[in-house]
């Protein structure tokens, strides 16, 4: 083969220095920026490439001198095409090139993308016109560790953060396995794979909460109702033992207070087993088809079977006024990330332009920045002002700590966080026509 770089018509070697990017989506677990819209500048937005071809596995980005089309072979890696530009993707000094692969969708393909880092090494040119090899490469040969994204998770970010859904690998999948672990409907090792096991669990747990939701992807729904399940988890039965005629009086009461909260007794919490008592338990079991008449055994009193059967009529109220409020908590949040009316990204000296500014106008209303400085710029004076209200807020001790006077991870999820429960507050007060 012809060692001729420059050639426009003979495949020619060349040295590359390669580096990694991926296709951002809305609702991952991290994001190197801090946010989707900044992930997605930062990738040039990964749905096409330059040439208008939608982004695939084997796309490459390479300097303006590759025309559209070529392919490049790479070893150990596959055979790939140009289709897409970068701004940082050039030609350097001392005839190394820079390209520039996509790597998937997600958090998979980020995971992939941090794996690969910057890797040196020649490569064979097939320019257009020439005879080419067919584009080949296999994605899930590539590694891709969920260990390398916690490190750009925000702090705060739960289940209802994110959207894991079937097929998918990464470190939202976890997050699910684990709250599905915890409380007891995944019990199997945790692989970060949203497979059938993922999805038979998601459904039992769905099916024992009623909820009509499919349990092959994560739900706002489903979310909200594992993470408010998971915080009862553990919690002991409302009534402390069985009862019947001669029962303890403060079973007797438990009962009476938590069939009352279900609907079912309209009595006095007198702590004595009545009449009123019985037929309150007996509706309930018919509810629950535990028995069909008074005269069945069992029926009108608390047994093992209907005190489960308490318990989980009791565990589903409290689970669902519990994520009702988490949703709406969530909702809060999409409604201040559409108009963004807080801070997205990770943000430092030398930043500017809106975000910046969002993060001033957070200051200053705080008491943080001087309302006549606001400028959009990240100077010495947003510095201070960062370092004044992490210190405030208990992030750093003082400004020679790490990440004094940077929007990192911490401080921009405490910035949000901020924001959010300050309208909640409102929208709980006084409801969404309040915004």
């Amino acid at each position: 083969m012809p060692v001729r770089a420059g050639s426009t018509q003979e495949p020619y070697q060349q040295n590359f220095i390669i580096t990694a990017y991926y296709s951002p989506l809305e609702n991952q677990c991290c994001y190197v920026t801090g946010g989707y819209a900044a992930e997605r500048i930062l990738n040039g937005n990964g749905v096409k490439a330059a040439d208008g071809t939608a982004v695939y596995p084997g796309m490459l980005a390479a300097p303006p001198s590759y025309p559209f089309g070529t392919k490049v072979l790479l070893p150990g890696i596959g055979t790939l095409s140009v289709h897409d530009r970068g701004g940082a993707i050039q030609e350097f000094s001392g005839g190394m090139h820079r390209l520039d692969i996509w790597v998937g969708f997600g958090e998979e393909g980020l995971a992939r993308a941090l794996d690969f880092g910057v890797q040196a090494m020649k490569g064979t040119v097939y320019p257009p016109g020439f005879s080419q090899p067919q584009t080949s490469i296999a994605l899930e040969e590539f590694p891709a560790p969920v260990e390398q994204l916690k490190k750009y998770m925000l702090e705060g970010t739960n289940l209802l953060s994110v959207r894991p859904k079937i097929k998918d690998r990464g470190l939202s999948v976890i997050m699910l396995q684990d709250v599905l672990k915890r409380i007891g409907y995944f019990r199997h090792g945790v692989t970060g794979t949203y497979g059938k096991v993922t999805q038979q669990s998601l459904e039992n747990f769905e099916r024992d909460y009623h909820l009509s939701q499919p349990s092959d992807v994560l739900t706002k729904s489903t979310a909200a109702y594992l993470l408010s399940a998971e915080r009862r988890h553990g919690v002991k039965n409302p009534i402390g033992g069985y009862i019947q005629q001669g029962s303890n009086g403060e079973s007797v009461q438990e009962a009476q207070r938590i069939l009352r909260f279900l609907g079912y007794y309209r009595g006095r919490t007198n702590g004595v087993y009545d009449q009123d008592l019985a037929d309150a338990i007996l509706r309930f079991q018919q509810d629950e088809y535990l028995v069909g008449t008074e005269k069945d055994p069992g029926a009108g009193r608390i047994g093992p079977l209907t005190m489960q059967k308490i318990r989980g009529a009791w565990d589903r109220e409290l689970v669902a006024e519990r994520a009702r409020k988490l949703v709406v908590l969530h909702d809060v949040e999409q409604y201040i990330r559409e108009r963004n009316l807080t801070v997205q990204r990770f943000l430092s000296e030398g930043d500017y332009g809106s975000q910046v500014l969002r993060l001033q106008e957070f200051l200053s209303e705080r008491g943080f920045f001087p309302e006549k400085d606001i400028n959009g710029s990240y100077g010495p004076l947003t510095k201070q002002s960062v370092i004044a209200f992490q210190v405030a807020r208990g992030i750093v001790q003082s400004q020679s700590d790490h990440g004094a006077g940077v929007v990192g991870p911490s401080t921009l999820s405490l910035l949000q966080k901020e924001e959010k429960l300050g309208l909640y507050r409102l929208v709980r007060a006084e409801g969404w026509r309040a915004l």
